[in-house]
């Protein structure tokens, strides 16, 4: 059963529609979680999020603006722009009957930056293990074509003008315990090594495709 959206239509920015069950992600990802994570959490940036652009400029601009210019913002905006732009990537980029390895131009693009698709599994779930605290891992495509494995700490990520390292998300991933808590406790890597199960590769290569037009 899909769940559909509670805000109102008078809301700049609405919670997206999960296109599965909470339990379609199981035995990976756990329903209780889903359930929580998207129905509280996600839904609890993005009600912040109209909240703290009331009477700003950031009425005026998509999720991309606000994020590219956020420095001129608020902390709260900060936060709260950065999570629900991450969860809403977060839920597309899963998906049911899911995982293996991409195909195609972000297979072969993956192979030539990294050496090989199991060297970026690697590579890419080291930083998202070795991110202190919460945060997230991303695989993004930079301004000048090359890919990159990156984290960013809290809900930040590098479409922000603050970031170390900026580029267009692909791929990303939750390691706030509140994304795997309930199942995995504090074994963050079970959490990261289940994870790959579920990665919608056909996603993440539409993504790769529109960032190199």
């Amino acid at each position: 059963m899909e769940t559909k959206d509670t805000t109102t239509s008078t809301d700049i920015f609405n919670l997206p529609e999960l296109n599965y069950a909470f339990n379609a992600l199981e035995p990976y990802i756990d329903a209780r979680t889903m359930e929580i994570h998207y129905g509280k959490h996600h839904k609890a940036y993005v009600t912040n999020l109209n909240k703290a652009i009331i009477n700003t400029d950031a009425e005026q601009l998509s999720i991309e603006g606000i994020l590219s210019s956020v420095s001129r913002f608020s902390e709260t905006v900060r936060n709260n722009a950065g999570g629900h732009y991450n969860h809403s990537l977060f839920w597309k980029i899963m998906s049911p009957h899911a995982g293996g390895s991409p195909n195609g131009k972000l297979h072969a693009a993956i192979k030539e930056r990294f050496g090989s698709f199991q060297e970026f599994k690697t590579a890419f779930a080291e930083a998202a293990t070795k991110r202190f605290g919460s945060g997230w891992a991303w695989l993004i495509h930079k301004d000048d074509g090359t890919l990159e494995i990156v984290s960013t700490p809290n809900q930040d990520n590098p479409l922000m003008d603050v970031s170390e390292v900026k580029g267009f998300p692909l791929l990303g991933i939750d390691v706030w315990e509140h994304a795997y808590y309930l199942k995995y406790q504090s074994a963050r890597p079970d959490y990261i090594s289940s994870w790959w199960h579920v990665v919608n590769w056909n996603e993440v290569e539409k993504r790769f495709l529109t960032g190199l037009k």
